[in-house]
């Protein structure tokens, strides 16, 4: 059984793949109804207004609290991880990260890993580069080991295969899993994908996890799961390596409380998620089970650039819900594969630009409505459309204008023409003469215009002809005059 998964395309070639993603019927249906059903799930999990925006106002107000000390927390939170016997690695960059967890998997003689949900680990591809170099690397997330079975990546922060149907996933079992037949019943096809995981927490000889919390003042890495893969990959092995952003780190306990109410509620639609995982270290004397070694990698890719930025550094106040892909309109049609990154819909929109540099990421941030809807849903209020006009802004600014904080691949989509154009326009709507000029000019010689229009108009529903008189308005409507 082959765990190999394919590469990120990349979201340089974003428009291509967003037109073949609303070419498929198929995959638009079924994210309307998964996106519908999340959205109905998270509604009810906030049926009162007023508690809702005070839990969202305090989870904004710690996670800004951690970012405006998040040099200190960092420092604070390695003391007291290295104090419980915790090794602490930097890496600044996915390559570096990923020859930290191979020399500690050398170190331990280490032929497998399993895994548990990691985005930190799908972002440097660190399946990928492990098996190149001989070492398998086994997801546990029932998610994840879907997609990585099909040679694929995650649709979805919190749901990976959300973008697969049953009948998807029964025929890649039979196809994958030794004596494993053909069958719908989702039961069934859980207990098969659990039968081939637990046999694997067994032969595993190190553990990796993410992290969704790490608490400073107690070394405390905080795991928020449902299926338990979190809890065995963490204890079975003898190491056990967790993976963060810098990001992740907040003050206390107290502070985490908050955020561990929002983020199931706004993620899955449920009040508490099925397992809590506090870890402190490894195994101490006396202790039954846990790992022999602990490590964790802290990794930077970008987030210092955002984090240098006033405005852009409310980036990473993200909980990783998932709640803005869910309420994202353009995400519903054409599903995370069409991103080509690891964090699709509106997060990804304004964190890839961080991690890939605007050159590959320009088109993201305009591939949205700015509806608000992301806004209206974060729990922790990131101002979403704001700050995707910022990269907007960024990714045509001119080259050579000098800007406080530069950003990676600034002024990628720069165009001299359109700079033109929007010197044309702020010239006729600076004067109301010559507006007035284009105005009469534009209904005596819009028989030039093009019949066929492009954009929007182009692919928008067509609109019934206006009924020309009562009688024809009756007529059509099969009543009697």
């Amino acid at each position: 059984m082959s765990a190999q998964t394919m590469h990120f395309v990349s979201p340089a070639q974003f428009r291509d793949r967003v037109s073949e993603a609303l070419a498929d019927d198929g995959l638009r249906d079924n994210f309307r109804s998964a996106m519908q059903f999340l959205r109905d799930k998270r509604a009810s999990q906030f049926p009162d207004p007023v508690e809702t925006e005070a839990l969202r106002d305090l989870g904004e107000a710690v996670r800004k609290h951690a970012l405006a000390h998040l040099p200190a927390l960092l420092q604070k939170l390695e003391a007291n991880l290295q104090a419980r016997g915790v090794e602490v690695h930097w890496a600044e960059t996915p390559d570096e990260a990923c020859a930290i967890i191979h020399r500690i998997a050398t170190e331990a003689g280490a032929q497998r890993v399993i895994k548990g949900k990691s985005m930190v680990s799908e972002e440097v591809e660190l399946n990928h580069y492990l098996e190149a170099r001989g070492v398998e690397c086994l997801e546990s997330d029932m998610g994840e080991y879907i997609v990585q079975l099909a040679g694929e990546r995650p649709s979805h922060i919190v749901m990976p295969a959300i973008h697969k149907t049953k009948q998807d996933i029964a025929r890649l079992f039979e196809q994958k899993i030794p004596d494993a037949g053909y069958t719908e019943d989702v039961d069934a096809l859980i207990r098969t994908g659990r039968e081939v995981l637990r046999e694997r927490f067994m032969q595993a000889d190190i553990g990796i996890s993410g992290v969704n919390f790490a608490i400073a003042e107690t070394g405390t890495l905080w795991l928020v799961e449902n299926e338990g893969n979190g809890r065995l990959s963490t204890t079975v092995p003898d190491v056990h390596i967790a993976m963060m952003g810098i990001e992740k780190v907040v003050d206390t306990l107290e502070h985490a409380m908050p955020l561990a109410s929002l983020l199931p509620r706004s993620a899955t639609g449920q009040a508490a998620t099925t397992y809590f995982n506090l870890i402190t270290g490894p195994r101490r004397l006396g202790d039954q089970d846990g790992p022999r070694r602990m490590h964790l990698v802290l990794l930077d890719n970008g987030r210092t650039q955002a984090y240098a930025d006033a405005q852009l550094r409310a980036t990473l106040q993200c909980i990783r819900c998932g709640a803005c892909m869910n309420h994202c309109p353009v995400y519903a049609r054409v599903g995370g594969h069409a991103y080509g990154t690891t964090y699709p819909g509106p997060i990804g929109q304004i964190l890839s630009p961080h991690l890939l540099g605007l050159n590959d990421s320009r088109d993201l941030p305009t591939a949205s409505s700015l509806c608000g809807a992301c806004a209206e849903v974060c729990p922790v209020r990131i101002p979403i459309p704001s700050l995707l006009m910022r990269l907007r802004t960024e990714a045509n600014r001119a080259p050579g204008v000098a800007v406080a904080q530069p950003l990676a691949g600034q002024g990628a989509s720069f165009s001299v023409g359109q700079k033109l154009v929007w010197r044309f326009w702020s010239g006729i709507y600076a004067s109301p003469r010559r507006y007035r000029l284009l105005r009469w000019a534009a209904t005596r010689f819009r028989w030039l215009a093009p019949r066929r229009q492009m954009g929007w108009t182009q692919h928008r529903t067509p609109l019934r002809p206006a009924a020309r008189s009562l009688h024809d308005l009756m007529k059509a409507r099969g009543q009697p005059r």
